[in-house]
């Protein structure tokens, strides 16, 4: 990987295309002074997911550096820590038999009326095999749509909602093997949000496709047919491998990545090890339709 050479603080080394980075030469263990936050926003704004190597916290310092981003966001249906009700642990005991958490292609917590900005993963225990995390770049995957289908997808709303997972019929209320995370399920789950389908970042004014399998149940104003398909389409094409960034985890490494134009999908391939990670969320604001940029 190459170094970019435009910061004066900080070291930003690009994956292939730009999209996700490490950054280096910087300690995040203490509040950061204000140009070196700033170039992290920066780098964080044009690669939407970054990585911090070698990066030990304690839970008060992964705490205080969310917090350099912003308010803590909502984290509903997984009891947090004790003592901290914004780090949620996501620990997998080497005998579990129950699907990773995470393992399916999404953008976090979709479904709140004012999803989270940012998402925070701190490795805390890493697996000698897999365990990796796949990005999706969704900037590029809209870039790379024909013009037609563009126009077509900005003025759509799609029906967000997290009864897939966590409804009383959802995927963890029918679980049958034992989970060491608490998750909560609950028939507020089965509410429904509108957000705009193709989504304008706030901070880049680039334009994203906003849908997951996970949290998207329909289109407004389509027939199931109709939606299903649109959005089967959508997600094979939003994850091809062009648009995907493997990211490998180490000890004490820290990831930030962005919701707005990302979705994420948590690999396995760590039966019979532990893996234990801490997370926080970063909270945002409604997504902006095409419409209103």
């Amino acid at each position: 990987m190459a170094v970019e050479n435009h910061y004066e603080h900080i070291r930003v080394q690009p994956q292939l295309h730009g999209f996700g980075a490490a950054i280096t030469g910087l300690s995040i263990a203490k509040p950061l002074p204000a140009p070196m936050l700033g170039e992290v926003k920066k780098a964080w704004a044009a690669h939407s997911v970054i990585c911090f190597p070698d990066q030990p916290l304690t839970h008060s310092q992964l705490e205080a550096f969310t917090r350099q981003f912003g308010e803590f966001g909502v984290d509903p249906y997984i009891v947090p820590m004790e003592g901290h009700p914004h780090i949620l642990e996501l620990r997998r005991e080497p005998d579990e038999k129950a699907v990773n958490f995470g393992a399916q292609w999404h953008s976090d917590w979709s479904f709140q009326e004012e999803p989270p900005a940012g998402t925070i993963l701190h490795a805390k225990v890493t697996p000698p095999v897999g365990g990796d995390t796949l990005y999706a770049d969704c900037y590029r995957a809209y870039e790379d749509l024909s013009d037609t289908m563009k126009r077509l997808l900005n003025g759509l709303v799609a029906i967000h909602s997290a009864s897939l997972p966590y409804g009383k019929e959802g995927l963890f209320a029918k679980e049958t093997e034992a989970r060491t995370m608490k998750i909560v399920v609950s028939e507020e789950a089965d509410k429904t949000w509108p957000h705009p389908l193709v989504r304008v970042h706030p901070v880049t004014r680039r334009r994203a496709l906003y849908v997951s399998p996970v949290y998207t149940l329909g289109i407004e104003g389509m027939t199931r047919g109709e939606s299903a398909a649109l959005l089967a389409y959508l997600y094979q094409h939003m994850v091809q491998g062009e648009y995907v960034y493997r990211h490998r985890w180490s000890l004490d490494m820290l990831t930030l990545w962005d919701n707005r134009c990302t979705v994420h999908n948590a690999d396995g391939g760590y039966d019979g090890h532990l893996r234990v990670m801490h997370r926080t969320t970063i909270a945002g604001e409604r997504p902006i339709a095409v419409s209103a940029a």
